[in-house]
């Protein structure tokens, strides 16, 4: 077995490891040590994201992916720098830097500092020919040939002026829209409530804005979300809705609520955590060009098919492996340096 398809049966075995990651005896103290570094990274939290990632390591997926995709004879050195706002983010630059060939310098968030490890250490397991292709510090890295970072719009401000002279890739924020028609079942505003609320709204690919019809109903969207009121079983969760809320009050905003979730009337994409922001629209034509308008903006688009290019409800959280974030082909970008 060539080292390409000795790495896609290792991407293949961490699917189905990660499918199985909160019942695993080996990840017990691990998830343990998360939930004690980072309040967030609850077994729900964990659940939800092992999950999506052990979905999309699929072998017809991988293929996909991979295709026309090789590994370099030239490797360079390259930076990444993650951010930590859900479990196992950055992973998927990390792959792509493993499976290219190159080496990865990773500077790990202080949210997120045990986990990615622990999956690099299962890959070198499985594909020892790669161990030392993925090193994690702490400290700043100086020698590298490009870089890849996600942060905030203001850290990517930062980023885009000291690595302006390096090839990069700099990711800002972005958020997930849902658009409704007034025709979804039951069933697909549960999955809004999902696509809303799984990772507890921290994820770039969360919805935090809605588009309606006009008379639109809105406890039809506290009706799916009702599912997720365990959210409110997180301090961390709870606190930030407590503070929210506090804020929307003294401001003296018209905001509806439900007891653990806030809907505000506002033509902004990105919303504070525990709500979600909402805007009527006059047609889909319309709406079309108020999306292509703000395309930056967006990470993903959820709807019942009525928009372009659009995924359905409840597959906000679970890209596919060939997805890229910000639409940039890392691949394509690793193997032009």
């Amino acid at each position: 077995m060539d080292l390409r398809q000795k790495k896609i049966q290792s991407l293949i075995k961490l699917g189905d490891w990660l499918k199985h990651f909160s019942t695993n005896k080996t990840t017990i103290n691990l998830q343990k040590k998360l939930k004690n570094n980072n309040g967030w990274f609850t077994k729900w939290n964990l659940d939800t994201a092992s999950l999506s990632w052990g979905k999309s390591l699929n072998f017809e997926d991988i293929m996909l992916w991979l295709e026309n995709h090789s590994t370099t004879k030239h490797p360079k050195k390259v930076g990444l720098i993650l951010a930590g706002n859900i479990p196992f983010v950055g992973l998927h630059d990390i792959l792509s830097v493993w499976f290219s060939g190159h080496m990865a310098l990773v500077k790990l968030s202080r949210k997120d500092m045990f986990l990615l490890p622990f999956v690099i250490c299962f890959l070198e397991k499985e594909c020892p020919e790669t161990k030392g292709q993925i090193i994690f510090s702490e400290k700043k890295f100086k020698d590298y040939d490009a870089v890849i970072a996600t942060g905030s719009d203001n850290s990517a401000r930062y980023f885009d002026f000291y690595f302006k002279k390096t090839p990069n890739i700099i990711r800002k924020n972005r958020n997930g829209i849902a658009v409704l028609d007034g025709n979804e079942t039951k069933s697909q505003i549960e999955l809004l409530g999902y696509d809303i609320l799984a990772h507890y709204g921290l994820g770039c690919r969360n919805v935090s804005k809605l588009f309606i019809p006009k008379n639109y109903d809105l406890d039809i969207v506290f009706g799916g979300l009702y599912k997720y009121s365990s959210v409110m079983d997180s301090a961390k969760y709870a606190n930030n809705y407590d503070y929210n809320k506090a804020v929307f009050l003294m401001s003296e905003f018209d905001f509806k609520d439900n007891g653990f979730f806030m809907l505000k009337n506002d033509s902004r994409l990105s919303s504070p955590l525990t709500s979600a922001f909402y805007s009527e629209y006059d047609s889909i034509e319309a709406l079309n060009e108020t999306i292509r308008d703000h395309i930056d903006e967006i990470q993903c688009v959820v709807s019942n098919q009525i928009i372009k290019k659009s995924i359905s409800f409840g597959e906000a959280q679970n890209p596919k492996i060939y997805e890229y974030a910000d639409g940039i082909n890392t691949l394509d970008f690793l193997e032009k340096l």
